[in-house]
């Protein structure tokens, strides 16, 4: 059985964060913190200075793990408790559930819900919902 850790403090801290960064960037720029939506827009962007922004984020996230090297002097300890196969065809229902919803769980969860949008409420319902179908299945039923 999997075992999750949690531990409140850096769930905080990671919250208070994403919370942050989602302000900022709607206030500098009037765009919706959805990583899924800033990678896509990365991939096919509409102006140099679209691209620009979208760049600076992406490498901010890409650049974490190093941060945390430098100020703990370890990366950060990630365990994936599941196959690649596994991984890769989890990948694909989210990016199928992604097109599908019009966003993620950051730019409908976190951004979507802070503006009062309904259709971000129905959104994260339903991712909610699902995940914690399949955290059943797999964990109760499957036993993986």
């Amino acid at each position: 059985m999997i075992e999750t850790e949690f531990t409140p403090l850096a769930a905080s801290l990671g919250g208070a964060l994403i919370g942050l960064a989602s302000v900022l960037l709607m206030w500098v720029r009037g765009n919706v913190l959805g990583a899924t939506g800033i990678l896509a827009g990365f991939m096919q962007p509409s102006s140099s200075a679209d691209w620009a922004w979208r760049a600076a984020i992406l490498a901010g996230m890409l650049t974490g793990p190093f941060v945390y090297l430098f100020i703990t002097g370890g990366f950060p300890e990630i365990q994936v408790p599941v196959s690649t196969l596994s991984m890769i065809v989890g990948g694909v229902i989210v990016g199928i559930g992604v097109t599908y919803g019009s966003g993620c769980t950051s730019g409908h969860g976190v951004c979507g819900m802070s503006r009062l949008s309904p259709r971000s409420f129905v959104a994260t319902i339903s991712f909610m919902a699902g995940i914690t179908l399949m955290v059943f299945v797999t964990r109760h039923i499957f036993g993986l």
